[in-house]
């Protein structure tokens, strides 16, 4: 449900890879491409019309067994409620969502129907029926869990569906996955939704990355108070690399970005291509979160806070689209 970028993609794989999926989405022109001339996906990967089958949510019929959420969270009271009438009581809902949305899809659906995960590759919706896979193939993978972290059977349902389009990992500690995805989502994506560019903008730009390592150390912080433990979503690339304390620090961390980074430099943040389309993004639900938990626990978070506020001011039409020049309202911190 949801199925945009990231949707047409997994629904075209699962598809080619012999799996029986719906894909629901309120945009009736991608609706109507999709079941006309089949999902195409173009990028780092190639594939034209595959046959897949796709409604709006208003053709919804009967109960689904397992539901991969994949609206944007700003739409969440709308899509929720018209998916309620289509879970039974062993229905399960994968939100694979940015943020932390588990809590919120449970109060609407209920705790004992709700499984969580992330996406470790990035796309970009191109026009009705087509996407574009901007990360590389090889990083297509998914992390999923339980609440409670157990490991279910129907987590490994779940599991075994997503493997028709990558990798999926199940995990036992979600919490730590999802704050793991935060950190990757608000240092680029953040960073991208407020300078109006590119990956390979912010990576190639020397405080453009630092702001971004900035992000990332702001919220390792907020996490280590917390107590939780933050998971390596790829194999080798842990999180606490971000943390730093001085200016070699703030480089090695840097680097870091910009090696991990390296296979998503054509990407573009979700956040700026709804920006662009005039749409709500989830900047509230991606690095507003960051900015929330540094509040209620005395931890200063600037760098999140600015790129909220460059947001925000877009939002409500105080400046225009948001471009690099939009580099000059960071102000870094001050480092040994």
């Amino acid at each position: 449900m949801g199925a945009g970028s990231l949707g047409t993609i997994i629904g075209a794989l699962t598809a080619k890879n012999g799996g029986d999926m719906v894909l629901i989405d309120a945009y009736q022109d991608h609706v109507d491409a999709l079941n006309e001339k089949g999902a195409t996906v173009i990028g780092k990967l190639e594939l034209t019309g595959v046959p897949v089958k796709a409604i709006t949510p208003q053709q919804m019929e009967g109960i689904y067994d397992v539901v991969i959420l994949l609206a944007k969270q700003t739409y969440n009271d709308v899509a929720l409620a018209q998916l309620l009438p289509h879970l039974g009581p062993d229905s399960v809902v994968c939100t694979l969502q940015n943020g932390v949305p588990e809590e919120a899809v449970a109060k609407i659906i209920g705790r004992e129907r709700v499984v969580g995960g992330i996406v470790g590759w990035g796309a970009s919706f191109r026009g009705p029926g087509v996407s574009e896979l901007t990360s590389d193939v090889s990083a297509m993978r998914y992390e999923i869990g339980e609440l409670d972290g157990r490991n279910t059977q129907r987590i490994q349902a779940v599991a075994g569906l997503l493997s028709l389009s990558g990798a999926c990992a199940v995990m036992d500690n979600l919490m730590g996955t999802r704050w793991s995805k935060v950190i990757q989502n608000a240092t680029l994506s953040g960073m991208s939704a407020a300078l109006g560019c590119t990956y390979a903008q912010i990576l190639d730009d020397d405080k453009a990355v630092s702001c971004a390592a900035w992000v990332g150390n702001e919220i390792v912080q907020l996490v280590r108070r917390r107590g939780i433990q933050l998971e390596d979503l790829v194999p080798g690339w842990s999180y606490y690399s971000l943390a730093f304390d001085d200016e070699a620090g703030l480089r090695r961390a840097s680097q870091w970005l910009r090696d991990y980074f390296k296979p998503h430099r054509p990407l573009k943040a979700s956040m700026l291509q709804d920006m662009e389309k005039g749409r709500p993004c989830e900047i509230d639900h991606i690095v507003g979160i960051c900015s929330d938990w540094g509040r209620r626990l005395g931890v200063a978070t600037p760098v999140c806070d600015t790129i909220i506020q460059i947001v925000k001011d877009y939002e409500r039409g105080a400046i225009p689209l948001p471009t690099f020049a939009c580099l000059d309202r960071f102000a870094l911190p001050a480092l040994s």
